[in-house]
């Protein structure tokens, strides 16, 4: 494995390590934004009006169920013969990355709207706010440790899952997994798995970062409290 981190060929051209980390991060993101303007607009509505948590609590569940690589290459099926370009193999690996990163953003959003404090939800009201003005001022900003927490746990389950964009030939670093495995090189496949690692370890940090600046720190104080107490 080491032969492989200090091969020059391995840190060049398209087929480099940074090229396919770049690759492996597109795939992520953009199924992490997709996910989240479908799912946070849609658990907004569910923590306000407290209608259809039932179903989509199901519903999320169902998704976390479905077996990834399954269904990238029933949907793979399904969309080759509509398209002639790579985007044949491309539409179908975001789909299946945000269908796994729907769920926890969901879950998460609409928890959060339902848990923020109604005594703060109150008074706000009592002060002649429009719901509207408590829904953006209050209830949002409460329910961003939760929302954080969705989006954190969305990003590692989607970092971690998009190596099977290799199974349908794109890129990331999943190729080293599955290119290492036809050919029997077990330090590739080792060396694939590792960068996958370090990639969900310094994406962890970077979001836990991010939610410092964004949650409040009273909220901050909060949510570790009560996480303290959890765990106690």
């Amino acid at each position: 494995m080491l032969d492989f981190f200090f091969d020059p060929e391995n840190w060049s051209g398209g087929n480099g390590i940074p090229m396919r980390t770049l690759a492996h991060l597109a795939y992520t993101f953009i199924a992490l934004g997709i996910a989240a303007a479908i799912a946070v607009p849609l658990g907004i509505l569910i923590g306000v009006t407290g209608r259809g948590e039932a179903l989509i609590a199901g519903l999320a569940n169902a998704l976390r169920a479905l077996p990834t690589l399954g269904l990238l290459i029933l949907i793979v099926m399904l969309v080759a013969p509509l398209i002639s370009s790579s985007l044949a193999f491309t539409i179908p690996a975001i789909i299946v990355l945000v269908l796994l990163a729907v769920p926890p953003i969901l879950t998460g959003t609409y928890s959060g709207i339902q848990n923020a404090d109604r005594n703060a939800v109150q008074a706000a009201r009592g002060m002649g706010y429009t719901t509207g003005q408590i829904l953006w001022r209050v209830q949002v900003p409460m329910a961003l440790p939760l929302i954080m927490s969705g989006l954190r746990g969305a990003l590692l389950q989607v970092v971690s899952t998009a190596t099977v964009a290799a199974f349908v030939s794109l890129g990331g670093l999943g190729r080293y997994i599955i290119d290492g495995r036809a050919t029997q090189d077990y330090p590739q496949m080792l060396a694939g798995a590792l960068l996958v690692a370090v990639l969900a370890l310094a994406l962890e940090l970077l979001f836990m970062l991010l939610e410092r600046f964004v949650v409040s720190p009273g909220l901050q104080r909060k949510t570790t409290s009560g996480a303290a107490l959890a765990t106690a």
